[in-house]
């Protein structure tokens, strides 16, 4: 069972930079293809994939958040950031980090941090 603990949640302002952190219980690259990053959600709106990264280093971002955001990962595999730039209104929501894991992709996730960006 993979636990993963958020951090860095808060309120900032439009055009700001902000950091968020996701630790796990344990490496989650014992298998490459595992991955782990960010999904946030919306009052009323689905969540979505925001940036995940494999063990092979290859990140994915959603195209709203491309050239603004940065996920990068520890070299141990116990945690995950996601750098954030030029933050703007419709980047608010709650983050939650996200693990899959093995070869069936075996889903964790954290509890969530609020980020609200307000102009």
């Amino acid at each position: 069972q993979v636990q993963l603990v958020e951090s860095g949640g808060g309120q900032v302002q439009v055009g700001d930079s902000h950091r968020l952190s996701c630790v796990a219980s344990e490496n989650i690259f014992t298998y490459a293809r595992n991955t782990i990053g960010w999904y946030r959600q919306a009052p009323g709106k689905q969540r979505e994939l925001v940036a995940i990264i494999s063990g092979l280093g290859d990140p994915t971002y959603a195209d709203s958040v491309k050239g603004r955001f940065t996920i990068f990962r520890n070299p141990a595999g116990t945690a995950v950031y996601l750098r954030m730039n030029r933050l703007q209104p419709e980047d608010s929501g709650v983050y939650v980090c996200n693990a899959a894991v093995g070869i069936s992709h075996v889903n964790y996730w954290g509890q969530g941090v609020q980020v609200t960006v307000s102009s």
